[in-house]
């Protein structure tokens, strides 16, 4: 029942923040949505704005399909593909990410907790992927929950800002906290999930362990 709950979570926290971009960079010009000190350098980096958001945007709407343990079973190669598309999509958001980091309002705190933000989302995307090749297929579930758990951050740090700003703050004053507080909990919560004694980690070993156990002959 939890799992389900917190599925429907990230399933509607995706989902909706990938609709709020869709709205916000397609149908609106570039800019418009965010703080009026913010607009001039999302005019003038366009390009890498635009490629973070699309990046951002794939990953977020692919990712919580790829935790459905029946497409993973039933649809191998779906989930493969899919797979794919998320981690190109975190590339290119990444990459771009790296770029919008040091642009990013909120001087050094904020240009450093995003740009470690991207560099990890990128690592992690790496290492899933190079683990998904091997065919550690345990590791790379540990990875990829840890990776999601970045990508996630687009959903916390909007969430974190619709809580902040009624609060009367002024925003150079919180927001780059929010560079912080907006994925480093969510990694926390991750590493919780994958560490070595947990169900979710040791079901993972014992599924890896009995797809690569030779068959028995009959």
């Amino acid at each position: 029942m939890l799992r389900t709950a917190l599925f429907i979570v990230l399933v509607l926290g995706s989902v909706g923040v990938a609709g709020y971009a869709a709205v916000a960079y397609a149908l609106l010009p570039v800019g418009s949505t965010v703080h009026p000190q913010m607009q001039a350098v999302y005019e003038q980096h366009r390009v890498a704005i635009l490629a973070h958001i699309a990046g951002s945007m794939a990953a977020l709407l692919i990712g919580p399909a790829q935790f459905i343990s029946g497409l993973r079973a039933r649809r191998p190669r779906v989930h493969r593909v899919l797979g794919r598309l998320y981690l190109l999509g975190v590339l290119v958001g990444g990459v771009a990410g790296l770029r919008m980091a040091m642009l990013a309002f909120g001087g050094i705190v904020a240009h450093t907790g995003f740009a470690l933000l991207a560099a990890l989302w990128l690592w992690t995307g790496a290492r899933a992927l190079l683990a998904a090749r091997a065919g550690r297929i345990a590791e790379h579930r540990r990875w990829m929950i840890r990776n999601f758990a970045l990508t996630f951050a687009a959903v916390t740090l909007r969430a974190q800002l619709g809580l902040f700003a009624p609060l009367g703050f002024a925003f150079e004053s919180y927001y780059p906290v929010l560079a912080w507080i907006s994925w480093v909990p969510n990694l926390m919560v991750a590493q919780w999930l994958v560490r070595p004694h947990s169900p979710r980690a040791t079901r993972g070993v014992v599924l890896s362990a009995a797809s690569r156990r030779p068959a028995r002959a009959r």
